[in-house]
Parts: C-alpha cells; sequence; structure tokens
C-alpha cells in the first residue's frame, strides 16, 4: 500500500527510481497450501513441495488454493488466493468489494490487503511482523515487551477500520477510466467505491467519470480546509503550488497541498502525542542542541517545542525545500527553533565537520527525532549520529524491517532500545506505525 502509508516523503529524499512490478501470471499453476504465519509486506508464508511460497489473501491456519504468479526465483515463490478452502474464524468479508479474494487476482484492488481480517487480528499480525523483525535484524530479545498495536479511531473512522484516509490517488488509464492499482501491478481496476477514504473524499471522488490524457487524480481532505480534487498532468512549478492549512490540537501547520502530511485522520495527533510521551523528560535539555530529522513542515519539532517550552533549542532538517519554508514559519513563535534545507545524511557530515567543542558538547546533551522514509535512516547516518552521541534518539518509523535495520545498526554502537509503542493508522493494509525512544548506554 505504498500509496497508503506514505507516498513517504518528498520526491527529494530518495534517488533510486521506483521499478514497475512485475506482471503477475495469470495461467500459473493452481496449489493447495496450509498457511503458516504472516510475512512483512502483507503476505502469508506457506511451503509446496519444500519451497516457500508467499501467498496473498490469506490468514495463518487457514487451507486455500492459490494460483502461482512468480516462480522465477528457486528459493520462492508467489502466489494469490483463488479459494478458500479452508477459512479461519478471523476472516470477515473484505471491507472492499473490489479487492474480495471472489475476484481475479490481476481485478483486485490494491491498497487493503488486509481487509478480509478482522480488526484485532490485523492488529496481532501487525505486532507479530514487528517483534519478529526486531528479534531478526534488531537484536532484539523477542521476551522484550513489544505493547499491543493500538487502534486510533480518531472521530469519523470506523470500527471495521474504513473512513481514514484524508489523501488517496486513482490511477487514470490509457482509456480515461480511473481507479487504484492492482496489487503488484500497473493495471488501473475500475471501483465503484473508495472505502478507506473519509466521507468528504468519497462523496468527492469521481469514480464514473473519465479524464483522458491525466496521470492521476489527487483528492486531499485537509483538516482546515474544504476538500480538493486535483487532476495531475505535468508537474507543477514551485510558485504555483497551492497551499493548505492542517490542525493539530491547538495549532495550525501550512504546507504545499501536494506535500507530506500524514495520511490517517488522526495520525498526526496520534503520533505528536507519542514523541512527546517517550522523550524522557530527565534527559531533556531545552538549550541542547536537540534535532528533528526528515523533518517535513516542522510538526513534530512543534511536539516538542509544546512539550518543553518556549525555551526550546531544535534545528529541523528536510530535503525538500518548500517544506522546510513552511516549518521556518509554522516555528516562528520559538526563537530557538530553525530550518535547515538539506540531506540529512549531508546535514550530519557537515556538523561532525564543523562543530567545535562547544556544539559538540550540545549535541551529546541533545535529543534527537527522526522520521525517516519507509526505507529507514540507514547505515551512514545511523553511523554519524552515534558519532555525535545525543543523549536519546525517538524514532518514527512506518516500516518495522527498516525500523529494526537500523535499531540493530544502533545497538552496535552503544544504543539500547527503551521503550517501543506501536499504532494502526492504516487499518485494513499491512502498514503499522512504531515508536521507539533509544538511549545512549554510559
Amino acid at each position: 500500500m505504498a500509496q497508503t502509508r506514505r507516498p513517504r516523503r518528498q520526491a527529494a529524499r530518495s534517488t533510486r527510481a521506483r521499478q514497475a512490478p512485475a506482471v503477475p501470471s495469470v495461467d500459473g499453476p493452481v496449489i493447495e497450501l496450509e498457511v503458516e504465519r504472516v510475512a512483512h509486506g502483507g503476505v502469508f508464508v506457506a511451503h509446496h513441495e519444500g519451497r516457500v511460497v508467499f501467498v496473498s489473501d490469506a490468514i495463518p491456519g487457514e487451507l486455500v488454493s492459490a494460483r502461482v504468479t512468480d516462480q522465477r526465483k528457486d528459493r520462492f515463490w508467489r502466489a494469490e488466493t483463488v479459494d478458500v478452502v479452508r477459512a479461519s474464524a478471523d476472516r470477515r468479508p473484505h471491507v472492499w468489494a473490489e479487492a474480495s479474494v471472489d475476484r481475479a487476482p490481476e481485478r483486485r484492488a490494491g491498497g487493503a490487503e488486509f481487509g478480509h481480517i478482522a480488526p484485532d487480528r490485523q492488529r496481532s499480525l501487525k505486532a507479530e511482523v514487528l517483534r519478529d523483525a526486531l528479534s531478526r535484524m534488531g537484536g532484539v530479545d523477542r521476551e522484550t515487551p513489544v505493547r499491543p498495536v493500538e487502534a486510533e479511531l480518531a472521530p469519523g473512522v470506523g470500527s471495521d477500520g474504513t473512513g481514514w484516509r484524508t489523501r488517496l490517488r486513482l490511477h487514470v488509464a490509457e482509456d480515461g477510466t480511473i481507479g487504484p492499482y492492482a496489487s503488484r501491478s500497473h493495471t488501473v481496476v475500475p471501483v465503484a467505491s473508495v472505502p478507506l477514504a473519509v466521507a468528504e473524499l468519497a462523496e468527492l471522488v469521481p469514480l464514473d467519470e473519465r479524464f483522458p490524457g491525466a496521470r492521476a487524480i489527487d483528492l486531499v481532505a485537509p483538516s482546515a480546509a474544504d476538500p480538493a480534487l486535483v487532476v495531475v498532468g505535468e508537474r507543477m512549478p514551485p510558485a504555483a503550488r497551492p497551499t493548505i492549512e492542517e490542525r493539530v490540537g491547538d495549532r495550525t501547520f501550512r504546507l504545499d497541498r501536494d506535500g507530506f502530511w500524514q495520511v490517517h485522520r488522526g495520525a498526526a495527533a496520534t503520533l505528536s502525542r507519542a514523541v512527546q510521551d517517550l522523550v524522557d523528560a530527565d534527559r531533556f535539555d531545552p538549550r541542547a542542541a536537540n534535532l528533528d530529522l526528515y523533518g517535513g513542515v516542522g510538526l513534530l519539532a512543534a511536539a516538542v517545542g509544546d512539550r518543553f517550552g518556549e525555551t526550546v533549542r531544535i534545528t529541523t532538517v528536510e530535503a525538500d525545500a518548500r517544506a522546510t519554508e513552511h516549518a521556518g514559519g509554522n516555528l516562528a513563535e520559538w526563537v530557538g527553533a530553525r530550518a535547515v534545507t538539506a540531506r540529512v545524511d549531508g546535514f550530519l557530515a557537515e556538523l561532525a565537520a564543523t562543530a567545535g567543542a562547544g556544539e559538540r558538547a550540545r549535541l551529546r546533551d541533545a535529543t534527537v527525532v527522526l522520521d525517516p522514509p519507509r526505507s529507514g535512516a540507514g547505515r551512514e547516518v545511523v553511523e554519524a549520529l552515534s558519532e555525535l552521541r545525543p543523549r536519546q534518539l525517538v524514532y518514527v518509523a512506518c516500516d518495522p524491517v527498516a525500523l529494526a535495520r537500523d535499531v540493530g545498526l544502533f545497538r552496535e554502537r552503544g544504543y539500547e532500545l527503551e521503550e517501543l509503542v506501536a499504532y494502526d493508522l492504516f487499518p485494513n493494509t499491512h502498514h503499522v506505525e512504531a515508536v521507539a525512544r533509544l538511549g545512549a548506554i554510559v
């Protein structure tokens, strides 16, 4: 559900080109599978004749018939469920009819790959993926408590996990028809509903219209403005980009309409509160060289400032210049706040090269909040931060495997995972948001 959680950060944060997914085979063999466990990425693990098979649209404990769609690897195949022979008690009618197992796999709408699973079981599966990743890649003992994945039912969000998306992209086929892509393909699937969207967008989306010549249709429902429909064609010059406002508690944030913002109606408030709660006040120094990395328009820097007051010194770092410009305005009330346009790796490298003794001391006293893209912070950033040796790190993650890898890298460099909480901010998908605190070992 890559369009689900995050077109995660602005394009400036990634230099790797997106690769088109392989087109699924529609004529592979149909095999019967005992589904064993969940895997990262919204698929499930089974075995067939000694080979691992990653199968979608299933639940652990089920017996399913599945069509093999990818046999290119010797070690594993990929398959799509076509019939449920023995159903789990946690299976329910899919919340999105166009994504149901009753449809041919190549005609199932992507973006709601857990929609056939009862909400409580969805959350337990996400917790299992998170715990397994932390154990395998992060070196964290499997017995280390990981809080249950918590549901955040903001106003208007259904108990069945629908009605939460405030941003939605539908793609345009050659004939002008709009719809989501089918899972793991670039095939546009016409749909009659968009149940994950907030009501304002569900009412606005023109599902029965055609848009020949367009690339996509974007729908946005800001918390402090009317919903909008945008026909995406050529790239818009920065000066022409309209802005919107988002409300989080008593605070207003300005950003570009096509800029990054959390897509779940309650996500910005939830993550702000989580960051505030996980910062250890006993180790927080408002006069230290505190950092907010991958800071966007300043949401989490503001959360720190709101908790610790007007004397907070904090620098927010973001690669997207427009976002940084907005961050400067959104954080203007704090004299000690500044917004820097830079890649995080480059910013940290320059800091390490130029900081004097006084600044290095303030960095050692610092709290660093980081909210990296789905790929995580990565080795270079982890090494740079570890060398600067801030007291505590609060890491916001949307990918459990990337988080676990980075936790493992930090552990090798003297930081321990102290606390972690996870939120189900993407119901009916495999995505889960986690916030972790890591402390420097003295």
